[in-house]
């Protein structure tokens, strides 16, 4: 079949031929660097679209983080009022055993001096 490709080329004079071989083969290196270029153009999608899939991963998992880092500071809202809730309860506790001590005190006083005043 390439011969009746050829055949029109007949009868043309060498200047002709010669610039249509040169034609030819820019056309031929026009085909090679579109394909180099269609695929570096694929090759460069491919690439976007990893990027993409990598921003969009980052982005949840930020959004889980910022998630995470809220329920968190929450716990440790709740946290700090329980702390502060035991503690205000311990000065209480405190508060009601120096009382207490107190009154443990007076009445071994009191014990001593009706002691002394049996003894009498």
């Amino acid at each position: 079949m390439s011969w009746a490709v050829e055949e029109w080329k007949e009868g043309l004079s060498t200047r002709v031929l010669q610039k249509i071989h040169e034609l030819e083969s820019q056309v031929d290196k026009l085909k090679k660097e579109r394909q180099q270029r269609q695929f570096q153009l694929e090759s460069l999608e491919a690439a976007l679209q990893k990027q993409k899939q990598k921003v969009e991963n980052e982005k949840n998992e930020g959004a889980t983080l910022k998630r995470e880092n809220q329920s968190l500071m929450e716990l440790c809202d709740s946290l700090e009022k329980a702390k502060q809730k035991i503690s205000h309860d311990l000065q209480v506790k405190e508060s009601q055993v120096n009382f207490q001590s107190g009154q443990l005190n007076s009445s071994k006083k009191q014990i001593e001096r009706l002691e002394q005043e049996l003894k009498r």
